[in-house]
């Protein structure tokens, strides 16, 4: 892994517990003297000859950003990345997760931003989220039900939620900039990016997933689909942005699977399930997570974290 985790300032938990700290919902710079452009997650600043990636505590749900962030969800996706970046040893954008304050203008709060920032490769993104799934949850599930597909791509019948298909399918769909992505064929995305492209990045994808998939399966946790985003750098393809976090994949505790009904995870359906017993009716700004969701959510990306590489988690 370019450069070393980094360490907070103090180990051990906070005096008065997760929240005291509050969440980075989001980032600047003194001035904000550099490009930036926030998604719903990461607020992305230009530096010139590469950029910097810094993944807030924001947390988005039915195409909202909610108004609660979530303590250090910013750093559980960073350092999954990280984790994921080395272990595959595919070419990615990643150049270092060290802050050399020298890049910075005076004043910067280097520590906010420590865990939760990567110095990345600019690179010319390939506009296609490559969904791979392995097993029969989400849209794929809603589509199947109702019209024996996922993604106009035949399934066996009889499967049930959840259930494990027999091998991975690959899924692409749209990038939007707001809203949710929109499901596409193969063959509309070859006709967007061309076929050559189209068929490399479903063949790297689908053994990124295979690869990811084995490793974390070693780790007692199933990834049951997850996206990846591609880039090219003088006509190399690289992967960029995050790779098989909690926030783009689905993660299920392998002992506890049992098809046939949602799965606990260890991602943002929690919090999704919490939204949906509320009143909200998911067209109008979205409410206050209560503390006991923030923590509980805060925990449930911890422990990913934390089964996936072994290690506790510096900020905990």
């Amino acid at each position: 892994m370019p450069g070393t985790i980094p360490r907070p300032l103090a180990s051990g938990p906070l005096a008065s517990g997760p929240l005291a700290s509050g969440p980075l919902v989001s980032s600047s710079l003194p001035g904000d003297p550099y490009p930036v452009r926030r998604g719903k997650v990461r607020d992305i600043y230009d530096l010139g000859d590469r950029l910097l990636m810094v993944s807030t505590d924001r947390i988005s749900a039915f195409d909202w950003v909610l108004p609660t962030g979530i303590p250090d969800k910013g750093r559980v996706l960073t350092m999954v990345s990280a984790f994921w970046f080395e272990k595959l040893g595919v070419p990615n954008h990643l150049l270092t997760l060290e802050l050399d304050p020298a890049l910075f203008p005076e004043g910067t709060d280097i520590e906010s931003l420590r865990g939760r920032s990567m110095i990345v490769r600019k690179a010319e993104v390939v506009p296609i989220e490559c969904v791979v799934r392995g097993y029969l949850d989400g849209s794929g599930w809603r589509e199947y039900q109702k019209d024996g597909t996922v993604c106009g791509l035949a399934i066996p019948a009889g499967l049930s939620q959840c259930a494990e298909l027999a091998e991975p399918i690959f899924t692409p769909a749209t990038k939007e900039e707001s809203g949710h992505d929109i499901n596409i064929s193969f063959d509309v995305m070859s006709d967007r990016v061309g076929t050559e492209l189209a068929r490399e990045l479903r063949s790297r994808s689908l053994d990124l997933y295979r690869r990811g998939a084995a490793l974390a399966r070693q780790r007692g946790l199933i990834i049951a689909d997850t996206k990846f985003e591609w880039g090219q750098v003088d006509g190399e393809l690289i992967l960029i942005d995050e790779v098989l976090t909690p926030d783009s994949s689905r993660y299920w505790p392998a002992d506890r699977y049992a098809p046939g009904a949602g799965q606990p995870s260890f991602d943002k359906q929690f919090t999704r399930d919490w939204l949906s017993a509320t009143p909200w009716d998911k067209n109008s700004p979205p409410p206050a997570l209560p503390d006991d969701i923030v923590l509980k959510t805060r925990e449930k990306y911890i422990e990913a974290y934390e089964r996936l590489t072994g290690t506790g988690f510096p900020w905990k």
